[in-house]
């Protein structure tokens, strides 16, 4: 089995049991690991950064409101 199908098995196992799953592709910190898994009502927070004339997409403020309905904070940030 690869290493893909691993992370594909864990991640349904984690999401079957409520948790919110990120897999990370490239981040700000090396050897960080490659799942984030968020269980239900946690305190985790997340910032969209943007400039101050800057606009979210529509994606963006899909994945902001799907994990706000998860219960985590998620917001834009404009300074």
């Amino acid at each position: 089995m690869t290493e893909q199908q691993i992370q594909s098995k864990k991640i349904k196992e984690l999401e079957s049991k409520g948790y919110y799953v990120i897999k990370l592709i490239k981040t700000n910190k090396n050897g960080i690991p490659d799942l984030i898994a968020i269980p239900p009502n946690s305190d985790v927070e997340f910032y969209e950064v943007k400039k101050t004339n800057g606009v979210a997409s529509p994606l963006q403020l899909f994945r902001i409101k799907e994990l706000t309905n998860h219960g985590c904070k998620a917001e834009i940030y404009k300074p």
